[in-house]
């Protein structure tokens, strides 16, 4: 039966934070229409500065994402002839071209370089989240493998249900690998060799070892996954967003690099930040306070306190900036 799409994305907006439910059919399954959607609600949400934080979770009862499209996968593949390393790189590349051109997009969907194509997009989708100044949660309701697993490590943040649930990189034992970026940020997530022998094995992690091994940052009972997760996700979204995208950008890609390459990066992004007017407004507005009150104001508990719940540091200038 050849693949056909039945994924699509159901958003609950809640004010700056969006909850997005992901509705894979009766499998809960990642396919085209899933990933098209995707990175339409990523450019929307980049654009609205009233956004903060996107919480994904699953509409099937018991999984996440179950893993991508076995069928799309294998349709896709099946168009192209077989090729080796040098030839597959050539092909890669070439996608990752016609992406950002995007004006042959119509022709190269009626060649067998679409499958790259569409893998190379929604890499590039991922790429923008993590770029984002939205924060970005997976409210993981239940288990995820394959796709499914590589969408939670795309994201920010991950709460996993409590439970006879598992999440992890199966795909060696269908004959193929990762292609999600589940080779790359696995192991940024929780070291080289504990990704490598998770890959290999094919073998998931339970919620207990995922937290253990910091695949996810919490675990909590299954009916308070997307509470926990809105939690954690408005809280981070308080912040500047601004700021936020900086400070992804340079952990995300920045992290990645040599150290030398890493710390221009960061001085990159710390001078757009620090030449900003809500970053001269905020210093302006502590070295106010500083001198008002004689003492610096993240030395003080209260207000540490207060700039932790807020997103930034309380002062006493009239004007209080506007976050961006």
């Amino acid at each position: 039966m050849p693949y056909t799409d039945k994924g699509h994305l159901e958003i609950e907006d809640r004010g700056a934070v969006l909850v997005v439910r992901v509705d894979g059919g009766p499998h809960g399954e990642f396919g085209l229409d899933i990933a098209n959607q995707l990175d339409r609600l990523v450019d929307r949400v980049d654009r609205d500065p009233g956004i903060r934080a996107v919480v994904f979770t699953g509409a099937h009862p018991e999984r996440f994402v179950s893993h991508a499209a076995v069928r799309w996968l294998q349709e896709e593949g099946a168009a192209s002839p077989t090729v080796g390393r040098r030839a597959a790189s050539a092909v890669v590349s070439v996608a990752k071209g016609v992406d950002r051109a995007r004006a042959l997009d119509p022709v190269v969907r009626r060649t067998p370089l679409r499958g790259a194509l569409q893998l190379e997009r929604l890499h590039a989708t991922f790429l923008r989240m993590n770029a984002s100044g939205v924060v970005f949660a997976a409210a993981l309701n239940g288990s995820a493998l394959g796709l499914g697993a590589e969408f939670a490590w795309a994201c920010d943040l991950r709460v996993m249900a409590d439970g006879d649930f598992f999440i992890g990189q199966p795909e060696i034992l269908l004959g193929i690998i990762p292609g999600g970026g589940g080779t790359q940020r696995l192991t940024r997530l929780i070291g080289t060799h504990r990704s490598l022998a998770a890959i290999l094995s094919g073998r998931p992690f339970t919620p207990a070892e995922a937290l253990a091994n910091g695949a996810v940052d919490e675990v909590v009972p299954q009916d308070e996954v997307v509470a926990r997760a809105t939690a954690l996700a408005g809280h981070l979204g308080a912040r500047s967003k601004g700021s936020v995208a900086a400070a992804k950008r340079s952990v995300y890609f920045g992290g990645s690099m040599s150290l030398t390459d890493g710390l221009h990066v960061e001085r990159t992004e710390f001078f757009t930040r620090v030449m900003s007017k809500e970053g001269q407004e905020l210093m302006l507005d502590y070295i106010a306070t500083t001198e008002s009150t004689g003492e610096l104001p993240l030395y003080d508990p209260d207000t540490y306190a207060q700039a932790l719940a807020s997103g930034s540091v309380p002062g006493h200038r009239s004007t209080q900036p506007k976050r961006r």
